[in-house]
């Protein structure tokens, strides 16, 4: 730091532009204000040795005058020229002038200080961004760690405990003998076992893998390392190394303790193997590094490293192998259970009114996160204060679960009548199909009020948590995607974009029929795997191009038949569609209820609130 101030300073010495300006005179102009007396004595003449250059300096009034009437001066520059030194120095003299005569001579020559200058440069540049941090923690610490430290000896109302994690019930029982080791290591050495060096939590984004390590630190009380895989990255080659060894030194130090790294998969890629350069070869540095440390320290000093990933098939096996990562800990969406509890948990800070039911919440949001439904409930609470209410209930509970599936209603879009006509009538085909075939989940509601991006919505509520799903199911999922498209056509005589989210929706479910499950009649009992989209590599698919062809043709039978039957049944419900569609566009919105009373040809029941849902066909 201290060269680079000098360096700074020696270039404005020798850079100045707010250096005082010289007025560079001819030796005719000079004699001219010597002889106007103008030319201000002393008068100096100056050798200067650095530059090989002699001139006479000095001051020169100008017609100017200052503030109290005086001439302004300003300082003037006369070049000599070589042999004419002599007779210019008689010639002033001659005319009485009085002459001093000055030097400068450094002990540099401006070559060699401006070689020096360069020098300086650039070895401050290599020295702060080319030189390899190999060990050390680098120029301004940039190889310390970055973890974040939490002691385990906070106050109780700042420890998060299992307590504080719910809806994860199997993961917490597999890691509660991690606690039971932290707090009495000696019990599990007195018998020759060990505990895990690495427990790798692997599961989906929100369901509260962090968390669930928090709460293993605070149960146990031990310091708690947390720190990101994107920590680990930066632009100089070595850093993230070094700060890997720094972070497992630290641990080492106050163990027992657990070290937690987010999104491991930044970092333990699989390697590419000889030849890799920049960025990959940085982190493939960082990753070697995290092996030795992981497989270089010994169990029973009480260092538990604990990951987190939603990407396991990206990771290196030597980092997977027994001695490291020995447990994966497969942390799952939460069940309908688990989401009540998790409702419940975080519904503890807010105030709901006597209509909430917070167990037709969970059973109306399966796919929900943690993160999810500790969203909604947020979102619900701001609903509620934003309509003046005393506490959340079952409606505003129900809208901001749609909010967050699907976006805030827009009542103002502001679409056209022939555009709420179209919206009408596809949903209203969707309505219907959902109701006519059996094998679909029962219909939740239909909307004709946009949200998000789409104009509406044929909403489902499954029963319960669906583990696996049928051919059948598959086969009606279908049809019920082409309800949309096929009503907007038979009433409009035209097809709108609308349709764009079903047909993608359509095509993936027979794809999948076909290539994953085995539900093809032609292929049978076979799975073809396209190649991973987070792979690197570009693999060619595991099947030749004329397999390609026959599940393209598979593909489009498929949809084919199950558009046709689905015009069929639409045809022959035609009365109820366009019943339907007449009371969208009266109501806007229906419930399930509405939907199955028309159908059936009975008159609309009461309304009442009606539970959440997870799923919607637009």
């Amino acid at each position: 730091m201290i060269a680079l101030i000098a360096i700074m300073f020696f270039s404005m010495y020798r850079l100045n532009p707010n250096a005082p300006k010289t007025r560079e005179l001819s030796q005719i102009e000079f004699f001219k204000a010597a002889d106007d007396g103008k030319v201000v004595e002393p008068i100096v003449r100056f050798l200067d040795r650095d530059e090989g250059e002699t001139y006479l300096t000095g001051e020169v009034e100008t017609d100017e005058l200052d503030d109290k009437g005086n001439p302004v001066k300003e300082t003037y520059r006369v070049p000599l020229v070589p042999g004419e030194n002599e007779s210019l120095m008689n010639d002033l003299l001659d005319r009485q002038f009085k002459v001093v005569v000055r030097e400068r001579k450094s002990p540099l020559s401006p070559f060699a200080l401006n070689l020096i200058f360069i020098l300086g440069t650039m070895f401050l540049f290599y020295w702060l961004f080319f030189r390899k941090m190999n060990g050390s923690n680098g120029v301004f610490g940039f190889g310390k760690s970055r973890a974040k430290v939490l002691d385990g000896k906070e106050e109780t109302k700042r420890r998060i405990t299992f307590s504080d994690v719910a809806g994860i019930d199997e993961a917490k029982e597999e890691v509660a003998e991690i606690v039971e080791f932290l707090k009495d290591p000696a019990s599990f050495q007195k018998l020759g076992g060990r505990i895990p060096k690495g427990i790798l939590l692997v599961g989906p984004p929100g369901t509260g893998k962090t968390l669930l390590a928090k709460a293993i630190a605070g149960e146990a009380q031990v310091p708690f390392f947390a720190i990101s895989g994107s920590d680990f990255e930066e632009m100089f080659v070595g850093v993230g190394a070094s700060r890997m060894r720094d972070m497992f030194a630290e641990a080492k130090k106050r163990s027992p303790c657990i070290v937690f790294i987010d999104e491991i998969d930044s970092i333990g890629q699989k390697r590419t193997g000889a030849g890799a350069i920049g960025g990959s070869h940085a982190y493939e540095q960082t990753l070697n590094t995290m092996l030795v440390e992981m497989d270089g320290f010994d169990a029973n000093e009480g260092v538990i490293v604990i990951a987190a990933t939603n990407r396991p098939d990206t990771l290196d096996s030597a980092l997977l192998r027994p001695g490291r990562f020995d447990r994966q800990v497969m942390v799952e969406l939460p069940t309908l259970k688990g989401r009540k509890e998790i409702l419940e948990l975080h519904g503890k800070k807010i105030t709901f009114a006597k209509d909430a039911d917070l167990d037709r919440v969970a059973r109306g949001t399966p796919g929900f996160s943690g993160a999810d439904l500790a969203n909604l409930l947020n979102e619900a609470a701001l609903l509620a204060v934003r309509k003046k209410l005393d506490g959340v209930d079952m409606e505003t509970l129900e809208e901001a679960r749609d909010k967050v599936m699907w976006g805030r209603e827009r009542k103002s879009a502001g679409y056209s009548q022939k555009d709420r006509e179209t919206t009408a009538w596809h949903e209203a085909g969707h309505a219907l199909l959902q109701v006519l075939l059996p094998d679909t989940d029962p219909l939740h509601k239909v909307t004709i009020i946009p949200r998000g991006r789409a104009l509406g919505a044929t909403m489902a509520l499954p029963e319960r948590d669906v583990l696996n799903h049928t051919k059948k199911y598959f086969l009606a999922e279908i049809r019920l995607c082409c309800g949309g498209r096929i009503a907007e056509e038979l009433f409009t005589g035209d097809v709108s974009t609308g349709a764009a989210q079903d047909i993608a929706q359509a095509t993936q479910i027979a794809r999948e029929m076909i290539c994953k499950y085995g539900m093809s009649e032609t292929f049978g009992f076979q799975a073809f795997m396209e190649p991973s989209p987070f792979s690197d590599a570009i693999l060619p698919p595991a099947f030749s191009e004329e397999t390609a062809r026959a599940i393209d043709a598979e593909v489009k039978q498929t949809i084919d038949a199950a558009y046709a039957d689905a015009k069929r049944l639409i045809a022959e419900n035609r009365d109820k569609l366009e019943l339907l569609a007449k009371t969208l566009l009266e109501k806007e919105t229906m419930d399930g209820r509405e939907v199955e009373s028309l159908v059936r040809g009975e008159s609309l029941p009461p309304p009442v609130s009606s539970p959440a849902e997870p799923k919607e066909t637009t």
